[in-house]
């Protein structure tokens, strides 16, 4: 047996960021045990300044598309994926330089390991092996987890724990799904997959797909695997609840792309309309579950997964650009919303057992807070697909790439549950503008709470150009 490699199977930049990222976590590990007093904004500025430092790696010189063995890939999908990452988790680190002192940043282990979550979403994105994948999957899942729990309130040890129980299902799925794609194929790159002439692919491929399907919608929150979604919002802070509507959705959209390429070329009928029926039922159920909800940060959960929906539909049509482009403009009203949230948090709610965001919460923000509601209300226009804000602009995007496949039914579904959910988004904005005022004066707002806002509102109006930059 040869065992000869070349150098060049080593190639460190295709690392170099999760390199970064990983040194980056230990070290601040290693801080905080050698320190006698723990600093927050010690380990806030650390994180910023790793991960800053990551993105300036993913901004490098590719040398090869691929490296260590074919078993990392640094090709546009994966370095674009990696930078929404690394941005998204940049912009909510900042949020946590706020005025009031909440158990979870309090606590040293946190800033570590969220790196190391940062680091393992890099990793799931940027590799076509499928082992590689599930490796990345669980060393983030693994840190959600214990940071959920950190909070120290009944409901983060919950949602800590449901979190935990749907990884380990979803990862039963992947595995199974894993296996039956090696047994047809004999590999387990999916760039290099095909069929052996041993099997008829039809009956184990659609089972590979549909377990494969299971795993990513328990990631992604596709429906009917979305219902643990919306109490891992309300057992979490808005910071990350922030994070889990962005982060782990945009890695489990990429994997879908890289794996649902291979199975949506197989041309098997009932692996594209399960498919289809799918994103149009994730696209409707949440929309008309928000409507019901009282508690507005419940309410988000439902509209994220409906927006994950849209996002699912470029992965069934094949357009990656418009994927990416869509979700930029979602990070940037998605942050800016729960930064909102963040904003209007008080020093009871780090007290209290449960983070609870009523929409009586926001009643008269108008009085108390007139910029805060401001900045909010431009969110909440552009979740609600009011143009000229970024979200509309998203959704004009996808319809335009629909009705050119003459894909009309899908269209229709977008169009209507975009009105439907108008209706919840600017409920919000009555209580905020209307209602009689009920807000506390002394909130949790401060100058890098109004920074992160001011930014994404910024974007969110001028967000046109995110257009321009892509049509190039």
């Amino acid at each position: 047996m040869d065992f000869s490699f070349s150098t060049q199977e080593f190639n460190l930049p295709s690392v170099l960021p999760m390199l970064i990222g990983m040194v980056g976590g230990v070290y601040i590990l290693l801080t905080n045990v050698c320190k006698q007093q723990f600093s927050r904004n010690l380990s806030v500025f650390l994180v910023l300044f790793t991960l800053a430092l990551d993105f300036l790696a993913l901004l490098g010189p590719v040398s090869a598309p691929s490296s260590f063995f074919n078993l990392i890939v640094t090709d546009p999908i994966s370095l674009m994926a990696q930078k929404l990452i690394v941005v998204a988790s940049f912009l909510l680190m900042c949020l946590v330089l706020s005025k009031e002192r909440f158990a979870e940043f309090q606590t040293p282990e946190f800033y570590p390991l969220y790196l190391f979550m940062v680091v393992g979403f890099q990793l799931m994105v940027s590799s076509n092996h499928l082992l590689m994948i599930i490796l990345g999957l669980e060393s983030a899942s693994l840190a959600m987890c214990v940071i959920m729990a950190l909070n120290n309130k009944h409901g983060g040890l919950e949602a800590g724990l449901k979190y935990f129980t749907m990884g380990m299902l979803a990862s039963v799925f992947f595995s199974m799904g894993t296996a039956l794609l090696y047994l047809l194929t004999g590999s387990l790159d999916l760039s290099t997959m095909s069929f052996t002439q041993n099997f008829s692919p039809a009956l184990l491929c659609t089972c590979a797909a549909i377990f494969l399907l299971g795993a990513l919608g328990f990631k992604v929150s596709l429906v009917p695997f979305h219902t643990w979604m919306p109490d891992i919002y309300e057992g979490n802070n808005p910071v990350f609840a922030g994070f889990i509507s962005i982060v782990p959705k945009i890695a489990g959209l990429v994997v879908a792309w890289r794996v649902f390429a291979f199975f949506l070329s197989t041309q098997i009928v009932f692996i594209h309309a399960l498919f289809y029926f799918l994103i149009a039922l994730t696209i409707t159920i949440p929309n008309l579950m928000a409507l019901l909800q009282r508690d507005a940060k419940r309410m988000m959960a439902y509209s994220s997964i409906s927006h994950t929906g849209f996002a699912l539909a470029c992965v069934f049509g094949g357009w990656a650009e418009t994927m990416f482009a869509y979700w930029l403009l979602f990070l940037i009203t998605n942050i800016g919303a729960f930064a909102l949230f963040w904003g209007v948090s008080t020093k009871e709610d780090a007290l209290a057992h449960h983070y609870d965001y009523p929409f009586a919460r926001f009643n008269g923000l108008i009085h108390a807070k007139p910029f805060l509601a401001l900045l909010g209300a431009i969110f909440l226009f552009s979740l609600a697909g009011i143009p000229p804000f970024s979200m509309f602009w998203g959704k004009v995007m996808i319809l335009q790439n629909l009705l050119s496949q003459h894909n009309i039914f899908l269209a229709i579904v977008m169009v209507v549950n975009s009105a439907i959910a108008a209706c919840y988004y600017l409920r919000l904005c009555v209580a905020m503008f209307f209602a009689t005022p009920s807000t506390p004066k002394h909130l949790n707002a401060s100058y890098p709470v109004y920074a992160v806002l001011c930014g994404m509102a910024f974007l969110c109006i001028g967000s046109i150009s995110v257009l321009q930059y892509y049509a190039l």
